[in-house]
């Protein structure tokens, strides 16, 4: 997954305020509710030695965030008065959180949020579609794109069924129009996938224009495509259906990612193109040699690391190695929050994996960008 979006964060120095926060608002009393639990984390806050006005930024950010329909969690990350990133959970955090550390406390957020898969979705019937498109940016609200697009032809859409009336030129002519239609939904998908470079495209609406549409598109995306039969244009139509399948192929191409990173770890293991436990990690992050990290997210872990706070790559096991080169004072920090910073500071990429999924020493293991020499 691309961590890009963490960079805010890391940009600046701490100590920073995190929380996790369910901000759930399902009943008449769920503000007073909300309330009450942010309370009960600026407490905390308050006594790991927070500033008043980082907690109270926080709280502001918090309290007043845009409310959303059902179950839901909010993540901000705050220092010296000022948010930084704030960004909605569609689902409360497993365990509300309230941390001010040297370094963000961002796994959490990470291990919720995924990977970022960039797509496109259509829903389209004879007159146009509606299309939807996702890009990995840094912020979401950067990232969705809305547009609607209606066919040159817009007349006539249906064929005559007025027994006699029926010409074999009416119905040619609205055939043609379809046609027509569905490559002006096709030129614009495929504008639009490039510019959001879609791995995905999800296609539904109406079964008739959807293989129209489909074949007029160019074939690189083409096979990309996803069908489904869910998906209406209609003023009020239910997109559970189609938000179902969406989720799903995107979680598909996720799951492609993570075995294709499986894989390589295991190709290059033996080729010096990768390495395996957190000693053998870390003096790659500090080399800026590492591509890709692979991680068991461990959140009860008490592992520490030291860095030092002029680079990302300042991470070691040990002190005296950052002594070594300059590091007056290192500091002692949780290994996942090190690793988060090295791996965004360094444009390595991560992939968090189950216990069982690969044979990791320490749970943690990288896919190198270039092979060290053997030694003579």
């Amino acid at each position: 997954m691309d961590l890009s979006y963490l960079r805010p964060i890391y940009a600046q120095p701490g100590p920073w305020a995190s929380v996790y926060l369910d901000a759930s608002r399902s009943d008449e009393n769920a503000e007073h509710e909300v309330a009450l639990r942010w309370q009960a984390l600026a407490d905390r806050l308050a006594a790991q030695g927070a500033d008043q006005p980082t907690i109270d930024v926080i709280g502001d950010t918090l309290t007043n965030y845009p409310t959303q329909q059902g179950r839901y969690g909010l993540a901000a990350f705050a220092r010296a008065g000022r948010v930084a990133l704030v960004e909605p959970m569609n689902a409360p955090p497993p365990v509300e959180e309230a941390t001010y550390t040297e370094l963000p406390h961002a796994m959490p957020l990470v291990a919720y949020r995924g990977e970022d898969i960039p797509y496109v979705r259509v829903v389209a019937d004879r007159a146009g579609a509606d299309l939807e498109g996702m890009a990995v940016a840094t912020t979401p609200r950067l990232r969705e794109v809305d547009r609607e697009v209606r066919g040159r032809e817009q007349y006539p859409l249906h064929k005559a069924h007025s027994g006699g009336e029926s010409r074999e030129g009416d119905r040619f002519t609205v055939d043609e129009i379809w046609k027509r239609n569905a490559g002006d939904v096709a030129a614009a998908t495929a504008e639009l996938a490039e510019a959001v470079g879609a791995e995905v495209v999800v296609v539904g609406g109406d079964v008739r224009t959807v293989p129209m549409f489909v074949n007029k598109l160019p074939k690189r995306w083409q096979e990309r495509v996803v069908r489904t039969d869910a998906g209406s244009r209609a003023k009020g139509a239910d997109e559970e259906a189609l938000d179902d399948v969406t989720i799903q192929a995107i979680a598909d191409v996720a799951d492609r990612h993570t075995q294709g990173a499986i894989d390589r770890f295991g190709t290059q293991n033996g080729e010096h193109v990768a390495a395996s436990g957190l000693p053998d990690v870390v003096s790659a992050l500090q080399r800026r040699q590492v591509e890709t990290v692979l991680l068991v997210n461990d959140m009860s872990s008490t592992d520490t690391l030291f860095i030092g706070l002029d680079d990302p790559s300042l991470v070691a096991v040990d002190a005296d190695t950052l002594r070594a080169v300059g590091v007056e004072d290192p500091l002692r920090v949780r290994a996942d929050q090190a690793l988060l910073r090295a791996i965004t500071g360094t444009d390595a990429a991560l992939v968090l994996v189950g216990p069982d999924e690969v044979p990791l020493e320490h749970g943690i293991g990288a896919v190198m960008r270039w092979a060290d020499q053997p030694s003579q």
